[in-house]
């Protein structure tokens, strides 16, 4: 499509609830697609770690405020708010600190928001089950005290708050089918930049010496290690199969617990790890896995998520084995490996058969990369995003 007038551009606030945390990649590949429909965009939000992670892709301007505690984040949100003046404001995830700051710019400037929703916020305090019901003494204490529990934005009291005003945005987006039966919405799975990652580009072995990984069997894992995702039942596999060319590589990833330093107690002798990269470094990583594993419990949580190491792997034409949990089975139908949930030794059958006849499972991959350019693409997305998008201007 022919770029507009500059004068004509929209632009579009991305506001994402922790640029240290979670949220940042969907906010970052949202605003990317955005971008290649020719709107302006901006990302906003608070930050709470010691630093932006992932950092922001080439050409995406972002504006991070500090990220604290109630009272003392009334400063830093007036200042957030000042800098959030697109047409349209595109909340991502049901967060006080990104869907309550869309709803309150909303307030003063009747701008439309679109909420996205990639994750089940509640299911990591027990989902339906969570309740607060303090005694007067507790909730005082939270309230007062200078570390109080509800002092903290992210509190899942106001997550649940937050869950409750959903049906106020103009518009819901959703990566998987549990978030939309939930929340309703438009489904808008996670895409991948095809043309960035593609496997004509690299060479695997190539990829292999130059991060170290000459003469293994590289097992990817592209993120962050947490008990949900089902790492410690390829790691039982690995034991089980015991060949010693075998490494399970864990890639970059945010640190924000000891999970994968209890993994590498474990079983360090089969684990490599490779610190952070930029995602335009991702593709040549990936290009060096033989296989992608996704080995997703059956949770809740997991249930709830689309996860972009699938798209990695399909986007770069692997062999993908990964759990019939959520969305996944459609993702992968007809083009990829799938066993169940918490089965170490149903993943140490298919990694067994994968390598007996590796063609196939090349073949396997090319499929999963033409599947990926079709549903799963950044184009894809931005022929949801246009549709959706143009009934608001």
């Amino acid at each position: 499509m022919s770029p507009q007038p500059a004068k004509n551009r929209q632009k579009i606030s991305v506001i994402t609830p922790d640029l240290s945390g979670g949220g940042v990649t969907r906010a970052y590949l949202l605003s990317q697609v955005l971008q290649k429909l020719d709107y302006d965009v901006e990302v906003v939000g608070f930050l709470f770690g010691p630093s932006i992670y992932p950092n922001p892709p080439i050409g995406l301007p972002v504006h991070a405020f500090p990220g604290c505690n109630y009272p003392r984040l009334l400063s830093p949100a007036k200042q957030l708010l000042d800098q959030v003046n697109g047409d349209i404001i595109y909340a991502v995830k049901p967060r006080p600190t990104s869907f309550g700051m869309a709803l309150l710019k909303q307030l003063f400037s009747k701008r439309p928001v679109v909420l996205d929703i990639d994750d089940w916020e509640l299911s990591w305090y027990g989902g339906d089950k969570w309740a607060y019901r303090p005694t007067v003494k507790q909730l005082a204490r939270d309230v007062l005290k200078p570390e109080g529990a509800l002092r903290q934005p992210e509190h899942p009291l106001y997550l649940k708050w937050s869950e409750n005003l959903v049906s106020r945005a103009n518009a819901i987006t959703v990566d998987t089918q549990f978030l939309q039966n939930r929340f309703g919405g438009i489904y808008l799975p996670n895409g991948k930049d095809t043309a960035l990652f593609n496997p004509e580009k690299f060479d695997p072995e190539t990829s292999r010496e130059r991060y170290g990984l000459s003469g293994y069997r590289v097992l990817m894992f592209p993120g962050t290690p947490r008990p949900h995702k089902g790492l410690e039942d390829v790691l039982l596999a690995l034991e089980k199969l015991n060949e010693p060319d075998l490494r399970l590589v864990m890639v970059g990833g945010r640190r924000p617990d000891d999970y994968d330093r209890q993994l590498v107690e474990r079983w360090g002798q089969w684990i490599i790890q490779l610190p952070r990269y930029p995602v335009e470094q991702m593709p040549e990583i990936v290009a060096a896995a033989h296989v992608v594993v996704v080995p997703q419990r059956d949770t809740p949580t997991a249930k709830a998520q689309f996860p972009l190491k699938l798209t990695d792997g399909m986007a770069m034409a692997k062999p993908i084995l990964s759990t019939k949990v959520g969305d996944i089975p459609t993702i992968l139908a007809g083009v990829g490996y799938l066993v169940e949930p918490n089965s170490p030794e149903q993943i140490a059958e298919q990694l067994r058969a994968i390598f007996q006849d590796w063609e196939a499972a090349c073949q396997l991959g090319l499929k999963a990369r033409q599947k990926c350019v079709e549903h799963y693409s950044t184009d894809a997305m931005a022929s949801t995003l246009e549709e959706l998008l143009g009934q608001m201007k």
